[in-house]
């Protein structure tokens, strides 16, 4: 493979406390990543744009033709995410171009490398924002009403940022021009480390989604109130943490409280409101269903026990992504029948794109089978890997 240039700017460094990212949207650790992606985009002579969603493109090709093959992933991270999940497909795409081109291929359709803006929805909630918008799936009046943890809305964000805010919204003129993507990503799993396998191919993405729990209590001095007076509604939060991890086990799905937000927040203060964020997920949606069911029948019998007040969101929700058949069976028949089918837990732009356009996911191997997490990983030869099977699939889609 050949190298297309580099960038003089490289992306933000690792956190020194935790080796972790906190590339968040808008952000200028957002803004460094954007910057890197111009430039690797210039260096091969790509023409670059960015779109009224704030996704950025990079074009081989003209774009207006139709029928385009786009790869790509995205830049941004989770708080400490790790250095593969989203860079890798991207970093990918460009080497497969530069792999192409060192192959002396001619391509007969456009071909386009994607950074979708705000996938991990970090910073406001939302996961998917860019690809969202772009869909239909998220509308300008629900974007505007996102808020991170500043109180900042997304498009205050996005106009410090320099981009305008006014534009976003659907863009299926777009999405018409793709003829398919193709994302590359590190698995978020151990299956092709168990298989032995360097690359496998997405079958499905799980129905998943994000609710938030709200348990308003009443706030009082830790060390003067009785247990028996108080209404903690820490107690409560605490006992649906457990309740999650039972429904899950019961029904063979996941459920994770991770992230909560207290109110007042003080050391020797009995909380007066605890808001914790549940993220379940399902191999089917009568699964996901039972799980999130009984998560909030559980809370609500504690919250009654305790004199506790419960109000339950539903901030997100993606039912089950079956990738297209016929393009998931070229990618099998291009790398070889061998090559390992995976389902997946995790969400993806290329699942939100699913509905618009024809959509295919490459695996490429993690041996500790972590993500969102400084200890993700994927060694260099299955990078590789990853990069000759990606390029091996845009040869057949772009060139043929």
């Amino acid at each position: 493979m050949t190298g297309g240039g580099r960038a003089r700017r490289p992306p933000p460094p690792p956190r020194p406390a935790s080796g972790g990212y906190r590339r968040y949207a808008w952000t200028g650790a957002d803004a460094d990543c954007r910057l890197w992606f111009r430039m690797q985009a210039e260096a091969r002579r790509l023409d670059v744009e960015t779109d009224r969603n704030g996704n950025q493109w990079a074009w081989l090709g003209d774009p207006t033709a139709g029928d385009a093959v786009v790869t790509g992933s995205h830049l941004d991270s989770v708080p400490d995410g790790g250095a593969f999940d989203g860079p890798l497909g991207v970093v990918s795409a460009f080497a497969a171009l530069d792999e192409l081109r060192a192959r002396g291929v001619s391509f007969r359709r456009p071909l386009a490398i994607v950074n979708f803006g705000d996938e991990e929805g970090a910073r406001f909630g939302l996961a998917c924002v860019g690809s969202r918008l772009t869909a239909g799936r998220l509308t300008k009046e629900q974007a505007y009403e996102l808020r991170d943890a500043d109180g900042i809305t997304l498009p205050q964000a996005m106009e410090a940022a320099g981009h305008d805010p006014e534009g976003i919204g659907p863009d299926p003129e777009r999405l018409a021009r793709i003829g398919a993507f193709v994302e590359l990503h590190v698995e978020q799993g151990r299956a092709l480390d168990l298989s032995g396998d360097a690359v496998g191919i997405a079958s499905a993405i799980w129905p998943h989604g994000r609710w938030r729990y709200d348990f308003a209590g009443e706030a009082n001095h830790a060390g003067t109130t009785r247990l028996v007076d108080r209404r903690d509604p820490m107690l409560t939060y605490a006992e649906t943490v457990l309740a999650a991890r039972r429904e899950a086990e019961l029904a063979g799905a996941v459920a994770t409280f991770g992230k909560i937000a207290v109110e007042p927040n003080g050391v020797n203060a009995i909380p007066s409101m605890v808001r914790g964020w549940l993220d379940a997920r399902a191999a089917d949606q009568g699964s996901l269903d039972a799980v999130t069911a009984g998560v909030e029948a559980a809370a609500r019998a504690y919250a009654d026990r305790h004199g506790i007040d419960l109000a339950v969101v539903q901030e997100s929700y993606t039912p089950v992504v079956d990738f297209s058949h016929t393009l998931r069976d070229e990618l099998s028949r291009v790398l070889g029948e061998k090559t390992p089918v995976l389902g997946t837990g995790a969400g993806h732009d290329a699942g939100i794109l699913s509905e618009s356009i024809p959509t295919a996911m490459l695996f490429v191997r993690n041996p500790t089978g972590v993500s969102h997490s400084p200890a993700e990983f994927a060694a260099e030869d299955d990078c590789v890997a990853g990069v000759r099977a990606l390029a091996d699939v845009l040869e057949e889609l772009a060139c043929r």
